[in-house]
């Protein structure tokens, strides 16, 4: 009677309630204790929680439940423009992303790049401060096919596709950079990013093109904002 009812109940049941349903004088402490020893190392087994006791899967079959699901997200401009700074650039600190693209990075563009796992901090720059640098992940080389950072279009290339109308000045966009760096700090580690991302394979090229585009862009806009004002009558 007693393994029916917990059985059939929606919720767990407490001793008290067990009590009720079963004949007088029985001992129901006693023969919970008993049906849990029957069902150890069982596939269902009886536990006792904070509202009752009730069946439930044994906890080294709960991988049986457990369903994985890709998330799709699309970056925003903003962060898409954060990436292509980072990977054309690394290592480059926070500061020097807001000097480059002529804006306020927000902490959360950032985050959401760590956390999909295509940015990371690779160290701490040896100046005042000891600002952290970040750069890009294996997992970003993965996603676009790369073999390493060297291998994302230069500008040549997105000129002959079409996707600028013409070359920032030499040197505004420069490779990344081997500067000796000091050890990323604990927390830097801390957070475990690597959130499950879709990925296109076949939009790997178009991707690292638009990282590219989005990079010069920006260069060639603050090359611009920092030209010194032309004269009135200067043509």
């Amino acid at each position: 009677m007693l393994e029916a009812m917990l059985f059939a109940a929606r919720e767990p049941l407490t001793t008290p309630d067990l009590a009720d349903r079963l004949p007088a004088g029985v001992d129901v402490p006693a023969l919970l204790a008993d049906l849990a020893a029957a069902y150890e190392g069982a596939g269902v087994q009886l536990v006792e929680s904070g509202r009752g006791y009730a069946f439930r899967t044994a906890p080294d079959l709960a991988f049986l439940f457990e369903r994985e699901t890709e998330e799709e997200r699309k970056l925003s401009r903003a962060a898409l423009e954060t990436l292509a700074i980072v990977a054309y650039h690394q290592p480059v600190s926070r500061a020097e992303i807001e000097e480059i693209r002529g804006v306020t990075v927000s902490k959360g563009t950032l985050d959401l790049l760590m956390e999909i796992g295509w940015v990371r901090i690779k160290g701490r720059r040896r100046a005042p401060g000891r600002p952290a640098v970040y750069g890009t992940s294996e997992e970003f080389l993965t996603h676009f096919g790369l073999a390493s950072a060297e291998e994302l279009p230069g500008l040549a290339e997105l000129k002959a596709a079409g996707l600028l109308e013409a070359l920032p000045p030499e040197g505004v966009l420069p490779g990344p950079s081997d500067e000796e760096l000091d050890p990323p700090d604990p927390e830097d580690l801390e957070g475990g990013y690597g959130a499950v991302f879709e990925t296109d394979p076949e939009g790997d090229e178009d991707d690292a093109d638009a990282l590219a585009e989005a990079a010069a862009n920006d260069d060639a806009v603050a090359d611009e904002e920092d030209a010194p004002p032309r004269a009135a009558n200067e043509r």
